[in-house]
C-alpha cells in the first residue's frame, strides 16, 4: 500500500452532526443517517444519468462495441479505494459496494455474460464472480477453461474467469489465445489483494481485446518449449510467474508466463534462462496483459 495514501477529507456535512454526549438522541442521529441515505441514491441516479450520456457518445462517435469493462481505469479506481479507506465499516464492504456499483454500470452501458470454470472449486469460483460482478451480471458455469475461452470466443462482449494457477488435470487452455482474433488475458483478479479477501481466488479475466482502457504492466506470454525439467523450472522462478502443463511428449510443456514489463527482466531473459537450463523454445506468442499484482496491508 502506498505510503502516502491521503485520508478523505471531513465532508461539509460532516459539521452539521452535533458533537457526541448527552444533548444528542437516536432520533437525530437517525434523521442523519436518512438524510446520508438519501444523498448516496440521488448520487447513483446522476451517475446513472452521465452513463446515459457516455453511452450517447459512444454511440455518436462509433466508440469500439463489445464489453464496457475497462480493466486499467478499475484496477486505479479499486487501489485508490481501499488505500484510502478508514473508520469501523469493513473494507470487504466497501470494495464489495464498489465492484457491484462498477460492473453494474458496466452491464448497463453493454450487457455481458461472465462465463466460469468451475474445475478448480465450485464454491470459490462462485464467489469470486459475485463479489467482482454482482448479481445482475449473468453468471455462465463451464467445467474446464477450454470451455470459457470458447464461450467467450463466440460471445460479442462477454468475460471469462479462469485460475490464475496450475488446477490439478488442468489443460494448456492458453494456447487458444494465440491467435490474432482470439480473447486475451485482460485483467487478473483480484485488483487489490490481502491476506483476508473474501474472494482472493486469483483468476485471470479473458476478453476480446480492448483498445481503450487495456493495461499492460504485465504481459502474459505463452510459451512452447521442448526438455521441460525440474532445473528449467528452477531457473524461471525468480523472473517470472509459470503455469506449466505437458506439451507434445514426456518432455514438452506450455507455459504461461506472467513477465513484469519495464523492468530488468522481460522476454529474452526469460527466454535466454530456459535455453540456459537445456530447454529448448519451440514458439512464444503474446496472450494478454493485466495490471501488477497489488497488496494492501491495513495500517496500524
Amino acid at each position: 500500500m502506498s505510503e502516502n495514501s491521503e485520508k478523505p477529507a471531513a465532508t461539509p456535512d460532516a459539521a452539521r452532526l452535533p458533537a457526541a454526549g448527552p444533548a444528542i438522541d437516536l432520533a437525530t442521529l437517525r434523521a442523519e443517517i436518512d438524510r446520508i441515505d438519501a444523498s448516496m441514491h440521488a448520487l447513483l441516479i446522476e451517475r446513472g444519468h452521465i452513463i446515459d450520456r457516455l453511452v450517447e457518445v459512444k454511440r455518436s462517435r462509433a466508440a469500439e462495441g463489445g464489453s464496457a469493462f475497462r480493466p486499467a481505469r478499475e484496477a486505479s479506481m479499486m487501489r485508490r479505494i481501499v488505500d484510502r479507506h478508514e473508520g469501523i465499516l469493513p473494507l470487504d464492504t466497501v470494495e464489495g459496494i464498489w465492484r457491484v456499483i462498477i460492473s453494474t454500470f458496466t452491464y448497463v452501458q453493454a450487457p455481458y455474460a461472465v462465463h466460469a470454470d468451475l474445475a478448480a472449486g465450485e464454491a470459490a469460483m462462485r464467489d469470486t464472480s459475485r463479489f467482482h460482478f454482482g448479481f445482475t451480471v449473468p453468471f455462465v458455469a463451464h467445467m474446464g477453461a477450454a470451455g470459457v475461452v470458447a464461450a467467450v470466443a463466440a460471445s460479442k462482449g462477454d468475460l471469462g474467469l479462469v485460475p490464475a494457477f496450475a488446477a490439478p488435470g488442468g489443460s494448456a487452455w492458453w494456447t487458444a489465445l494465440e491467435g490474432k482474433s482470439a480473447p486475451k488475458i485482460i485483467a487478473r483478479l483480484p485488483f487489490v489483494e490481502r491476506a483476508d479477501h473474501p474472494a482472493g481466488l486469483p483468476v485471470f479475466c479473458i476478453a476480446h481485446p480492448v483498445t481503450d482502457g487495456a493495461v499492460t504492466e504485465v504481459e502474459t506470454w505463452s510459451l512452447h518449449v521442448a526438455g521441460w525439467s525440474a532445473q528449467a523450472a528452477r531457473a524461471l522462478a525468480p523472473l517470472a510467474e509459470v503455469i506449466a502443463v505437458p506439451d507434445r511428449g514426456l518432455d514438452g510443456a506450455a507455459l504461461l508466463a506472467s513477465i513484469p514489463v519495464g523492468g530488468d527482466v522481460g522476454l529474452d531473459t526469460v527466454l535466454a534462462a530456459l535455453r540456459a537450463s537445456g530447454a529448448s523454445v519451440r514458439s512464444a506468442a503474446l496472450v494478454g496483459s493485466h495490471a501488477s499484482r497489488y497488496t494492501h496491508s491495513p495500517q496500524g
